[in-house]
């Protein structure tokens, strides 16, 4: 296990972050530990975008097509919604 140092922490800060270890029956360390654990195990945002890049879907027709391309099959539809 390696050793990290944060400096400069305000004081009141400490404080409240060892008050909320205490009410939670931890030490700071073991609070700390844990919220640090807590932070690299959910993704950062450019992960996430990164993710979503890979799965979307690519189009050649713009959005704009195939939004009127839905609406003129609506329209087709027994039933379907008037004209505006």
């Amino acid at each position: 296990m390696s050793l990290l140092q944060i400096r400069d922490v305000p004081d009141e800060t400490r404080r409240a972050l060892k008050a909320r270890a205490a009410a939670d029956g931890r030490s700071l360390n073991a609070y700390l530990l844990d919220l640090l654990r807590r932070e690299v195990a959910r993704p950062s945002v450019a992960e996430v975008l990164q993710r979503a890049a890979g799965r979307a879907e690519r189009s050649t027709a713009p959005a704009l097509s195939a939004l009127q391309a839905a609406r003129d099959e609506r329209q087709e539809e027994p039933g379907g919604a008037a004209p505006r």
